[in-house]
């Protein structure tokens, strides 16, 4: 959709394409309400995050990364830390997590989308500019000695 064409194009500004990220969802399955016969996408609730929890950290565990991005505050309150605020956190690097070396958090497309004018700008170049830290992240990490048993 409209929020997968605006990753893509922050993507291609700092020259990622999709055959060089791994996406995955906290949900397993769309979370949506219908009003008025129109059906739209909403936040993901938690008792829903919990029950897809088992298959998100499997998926992470195969896929093993690096780093992790995650976009939007459900990703981040389920991967870096419950109550995640976004404003005060978002960009900073956090290196607890169990499924990576580095994880971070930046907006989610969707919510930049509802954005209009000169803070729309600001925001998508926000998400560049994210988005940019993060390859920079994995070039540094690839650099790195392979963790062990007694780094976690």
């Amino acid at each position: 959709g409209r929020a997968g064409a605006l990753l893509d194009e922050c993507m291609g500004a700092v020259g990622i394409t999709r055959k060089h990220v791994y996406i995955c969802n906290v949900l397993k399955c769309r979370a949506c309400i219908t009003e008025e016969g129109r059906t739209r996408n909403r936040a993901p609730q938690q008792d829903e995050m919990d029950a897809c929890a088992p298959w998100l950290r499997q998926q992470l565990e195969i896929i093993s990364p690096l780093v992790i991005v995650c976009l939007g505050a459900p990703a981040a309150n389920s991967l870096i830390h419950r109550n995640f605020r976004m404003t005060q956190e978002r960009g900073q690097w956090f290196t607890s997590s169990p499924f990576c070396r580095y994880i971070t958090a930046a907006l989610h497309p969707a919510y930049i989308l509802r954005q209009v004018g000169d803070s729309f700008q600001a925001l998508r170049q926000q998400l560049i500019e994210d988005i940019d830290a993060a390859r920079r992240k994995v070039i540094e990490a690839r650099k790195e000695p392979p963790r062990t048993l007694f780094d976690l």
